[in-house]
């Protein structure tokens, strides 16, 4: 699948925003501490995803009602869905100036119906690269890879899922209302967006 930026302006996929603030003093604490663990930017990237999918639960496999979609309150809270995490992750990302960009797939959800999943896809090498910091559990296992996506889910087009090849600069407004709006995580699981 080819990866289509929805602006052709690099820059913006470095910017700081409302929701990816990565001026934010924790996040920039954060990035320098792990950055200082860290040979290159290749390296920082890795222990940045990893960093947001271990250490911070996928707040339905946690139990945690919060919503979070600002990247700095998803660190201070350690806590966020697939949609916050990336936003965690594109902060980090882009306060040690690696483009980072938002984008999405549409799976199946738990119930039988659909609903749109969040990634983020890093550049290197003038290259979009898409990561899926979601977290592991039984029968997920997404990794950081440059070589050949390591994503938690394969979309199956029999089943009307798919990848949706636009990279945003910023959260898809579908997805951020979806977010501001819920007063807590059973209200959000009701209202996910089901496509985009």
């Amino acid at each position: 699948m080819e990866l289509i930026q929805n602006t052709a302006d690099l820059s913006a996929y470095l910017a700081d925003d409302e929701v990816i603030d990565h001026r934010h003093p924790l996040v920039r604490e954060t990035a320098a501490r792990l950055a200082s663990g860290a040979a290159d930017s290749y390296e920082y990237a890795r222990a940045a995803y990893e960093f947001v999918r271990d250490t911070i639960p996928h707040s339905q496999d946690s139990g945690d009602l919060r919503v979070t979609w600002r990247a700095s309150d998803v660190l201070k809270l350690g806590t966020g869905i697939c949609y916050a995490k990336s936003h965690a992750l594109a902060a980090l990302l882009r306060a040690e100036d690696i483009p980072a960009a938002l984008c999405y797939q549409r799976l199946t959800d738990d119930v039988g119906g659909h609903a749109v999943h969040g990634l983020v896809a890093v550049r290197f090498g003038g290259a979009w690269h898409r990561q899926d910091p979601r977290g592991n559990k039984p029968g997920v296992d997404a990794q950081f890879s440059l070589r050949g996506e390591r994503l938690a889910w394969i979309p199956d087009p029999a089943s009307n899922e798919m990848d949706y090849p636009v990279l945003y600069a910023e959260p898809h407004p579908v997805v951020l209302g979806s977010l501001k709006a819920a007063p807590d995580r059973p209200y959000l699981w009701k209202t996910l967006p089901t496509a985009l």
